[in-house]
């Protein structure tokens, strides 16, 4: 994907997920990783009214080349690029929003993780979503909890593509915008099912992963 490709693709994948609720106001924030630094959301904007021309251009670094200022999640965005390419080499965009859904969770006491293994397509397209306890936005142990969060799935053979921010939103990651909204998709969604069902259903239990394992590569 070339530069001028990616922002137009930020810049589209904000637009469809804030016109259809998965962002609001100007919270959220997009990233895609270049070659040769990144490209992310300016600090305050809407995704739903993003301008290709203004999107934040940063170096290898994390220096601001162009563009109006950076959001202030890019250091965030930066561990996990760094932390997830160890098991996703083309791991290439990262997705921030405030999801109503997934937030709702975690105002509610849980353990470790955001939701059980609910249904075959939340094994397979999102994984495990491990919660980080609340931070402020931007504080550095935020990304450090991430990072490790990362390095400890992946040590384990299931490699995430989500974590969740207590309070804030999930942060989502694939090879593309669009893939890296998908799995936004699935996990609010998925929420959503889970805050509707009364009484709560039953996890899939361990044959039913294992067949999605064989069957899909599902990485949970």
């Amino acid at each position: 994907m070339t530069e001028t490709q990616a922002r137009k693709e930020i810049c589209r994948v904000g637009a469809s997920l804030f016109a259809r609720g998965y962002a609001h106001a100007t919270a959220g924030n997009i990233s895609v990783r270049l070659d040769d630094g990144f490209l992310i959301t300016p600090t305050d904007a809407c995704l739903g009214f993003l301008d290709p021309a203004r999107l934040a251009r940063l170096d290898g670094e994390g220096r601001q080349v162009s563009g109006d200022r950076a959001s202030k999640t890019i250091a965030l965005h930066a561990r996990i690029y760094a932390a997830a390419r160890v098991f996703d080499a083309q791991t290439a965009c990262v997705i921030h929003t405030h999801s109503t859904h997934c937030v709702a969770l975690t105002l509610q006491p849980q353990g470790g993780e955001l939701l059980p293994a609910l249904t075959p397509y939340f094994v397979m397209k999102v994984g495990h979503v491990p919660v980080i306890p609340y931070h402020r936005p931007g504080a550095p142990e935020a990304a450090e909890a991430v990072a490790r969060a990362i390095a400890r799935y992946g040590a384990q053979g299931a490699p995430l593509r989500a974590v969740m921010l207590a309070r804030l939103g999930p942060n989502v990651w694939h090879d593309s915008p669009a893939a890296a909204m998908a799995v936004l998709e699935e996990l609010e969604e998925t929420a959503r099912l889970w805050l509707l069902s009364s009484p709560k259903p039953a996890a899939l239990d361990a044959v039913q992963i294992d067949e999605l394992r064989a069957t899909f590569n599902a990485r949970w």
